[in-house]
Parts: C-alpha cells; sequence; structure tokens
C-alpha cells in the first residue's frame, strides 16, 4: 500500500496506537499542535536527538521496519543512558519518498513501540513529510536525572580507571556483513548483525552508574572507542592509556577476525555503533562498583585502561610497544 492511499492523516491515525506508554506525568498526548507533559521535581531535563538518513547510516532494502524503528530509538535511548538519566518521552519526525510502503512504516513504527515499552517511554508525536528519494528519520528523547547524578565528559580524573560496559567491534562485523553481502549462515554471522541492527541501549546500567560515588565521567561508544574516548580525554584535558590485551572482544568477533584477516583489538577499537557505556571511575571505588554491577546485572565490566596527565590517547599493545592513538572512528564529513 501507498502513502497516497491513505494520506498524511490517515497514516499517523494507524501508527498512533499504543504511543502513550505510561501516562503520569503526560497533560497532552498525541493529537494537539504540542504535547504536554509536567517535568519530575527535583529532576532537570535531559534532550537529545538523532537523524538517521537512508543510505548514510542505513539501508533500506537490508533491515526490515521493525529493526530500523528498534535502532533509531536505541540510538537515542544510548545518549540519554550515557548521561545517567532515565528516557521519558520521544518525538518521532519522517519523511517518506513514495517507493517506501505503507507496511514497512507501520514495521517500522512496531520497532520503536517495542523497545519504549520495554524502557517506559512515551511516543508523544513528531512530524510527517514527504521526500524525494530517501528514507529519513530523526528521534528527540526526552529524559529526566536528579541536577546531581548527570555523567559528563569532561570530568574524567587523573588516576582514575576506564571501563566498557560491553563487547567491542561486533556492530562494526556486521555492517561489514550487510555491505559486502555475505550471508549470515551461521550462528556467530547472526550475532554480529544482531549486534549491528538491534543494539542495546544501557539505561538501567547508566542510571546505576551516575548513581554511585566515584563514577566520574561518560560517553556511549556511537563513534568508535578511540573517537569517543578522544572525546573524554579532550573535554576533561587529561590522557588516556589503554591496553590491546584489555579490550572486550567477543567470541563471535574473535572468529570473524580469524576469517577474514582482521587484527580484532585495531577492529574493536575502530568500530563505531557499539553503544556500549565508556566511562572512568576512581580507583578506591572500582572493585565495590564492579561487584555490584555483576551483581545486579549479571554482567561484568571490562576494565580496559587508565586515565593519565599526557594529554594523549595511547594504546600498550601485547608486545609491551606503546602507539598514540588519532581518533579512528566515524566521522561524517571525512573519508
Amino acid at each position: 500500500m501507498k502513502l497516497k492511499d491513505i494520506g498524511e492523516f490517515g497514516f499517523i491515525k494507524r501508527v498512533t496506537r499504543g504511543c502513550l506508554i505510561r501516562p503520569q506525568h503526560v497533560v497532552k498526548a498525541v493529537g494537539d499542535d504540542a504535547a504536554a507533559f509536567v517535568p519530575r521535581h527535583g529532576e532537570v531535563i535531559l534532550l537529545t536527538t538523532d537523524l538517521l538518513v537512508e543510505r548514510i547510516h542505513f539501508l533500506r532494502n537490508a533491515t526490515s521496519g521493525y529493526k530500523l524503528g528498534y535502532k533509531s530509538l536505541a540510538v537515542n535511548l544510548s545518549d540519554i543512558a550515557a548521561m545517567g538519566g532515565t528516557a521519558r518521552e520521544a518525538f518521532i519526525s519522517i519523511a517518506i519518498p513514495e517507493t517506501c510502503e505503507v507496511e514497512y512504516l507501520e514495521d517500522l513504527y512496531e520497532g520503536v513501540k517495542s523497545l519504549a515499552v520495554e524502557f517506559d517511554v512515551n511516543i508523544l508525536g513528531g512530524d510527517t513529510t514527504g521526500s524525494k528519494t530517501d528514507l529519513i528519520i530523526n528521534i528527540a528523547v526526552v529524559g529526566t536525572a536528579p541536577e546531581n547524578e548527570i555523567l559528563y565528559r569532561d570530568t574524567a580524573r587523573v588516576g582514575d580507571i576506564v571501563y566498557s560496559s560491553g563487547f567491542l567491534g561486533d556492530s562494526k562485523a556486521g555492517l561489514h556483513l550487510i555491505l559486502n553481502n555475505i550471508h549470515a549462515d551461521s550462528e556467530t554471522f547472526r550475532q554480529l548483525l544482531k549486534a549491528h541492527l538491534l543494539p542495546k541501549p544501557y539505561l538501567r546500567e547508566g542510571r546505576f552508574l551516575a548513581r554511585r560515588d566515584g563514577v566520574h565521567a561518560a560517553i556511549d561508544v556511537s563513534d568508535g572507542l578511540s573517537s569517543d574516548l578522544g572525546h573524554i580525554a579532550e573535554q576533561s584535558r587529561v590522557g588516556i592509556r589503554l591496553y590491546a590485551e584489555k579490550i572486550p572482544i567477543s567470541q563471535n568477533l574473535k572468529q570473524f577476525c580469524e576469517q577474514f584477516n582482521f587484527d580484532a583489538p585495531a577492529y574493536a577499537l575502530s568500530g563505531g555503533e557499539d553503544y556500549t557505556l565508556a566511562f572512568t571511575v576512581s580507583r578506591d571505588s572500582a572493585a565495590a562498583i564492579e561487584k555490584d554491577y555483576f551483581s545486579q546485572f549479571g554482567f561484568p565490566l571490562y576494565p580496559i585502561g587508565e586515565v593519565t596527565d599526557s594529554k594523549r590517547l595511547e594504546l600498550v599493545c601485547q608486545d609491551g610497544e606503546i602507539k598514540i592513538l588519532t581518533s579512528s572512528g566515524w566521522d561524517h564529513f571525512r573519508k
């Protein structure tokens, strides 16, 4: 079915059913010129937005509408997670080309809503318009956090331990499979594709970290670990030293790198869209936080390096050689 068969408002009626997931604190949801909701007492507002453009961020023929919708919301939730916030309300704006079927768009909204339900996030509106060629999705998410429990990029301290909340490089491997038309004919490849198409937002984990004394700076790994830790180093005016042997690499990525002759630590450092959290913790607090994190979530934290006063990003290789790292992740305006 084409959009012209039902019109803009017919489409809006079809996809906005079930968008009010949590009515508390919402004065007016979808249906007016603007949504209205009440901020929570004692909390500040966090606002983030991400724009996904076909052929830049995704290939429509390589993913389902459901997975695209899920990921479109997940990347925004990850920004809220990186600051230790709780996601509350979402707004979806979408530019639709004539070649996009209504069924694909309905599937897209189902993907958004499935993740919204998991994290109690309302979808309170947005905008729809036409596009000449490509599908374009922009989601804005409003979150909240206590003012004294927000994680920033500019608060790392010399001596902190640097952690990752999960494996790195899997998403990049999944993208490699897509771009090279490699069929996911094994469980290893299917898991790598899942890492790219259905990333996990670490919202609960980010809130846990923000509540803990000793957690200083944080960022989500969206552009690649070397690039994102470079942001922390620059804004905190510190250096960061990473250890190649400590980079958390999944068994799936190890098998992938062996098969395609990639260096696994280098691959993990430069990969983007993992949406894990990279953060720094004081040495005095590290052991207790590691223990409590595992107790609550059932997964370990991975210590991967330390904050130094060098103002450089360094990698200690497995043979002991120290290399200066440059940002090697995704940059929209560099080739």
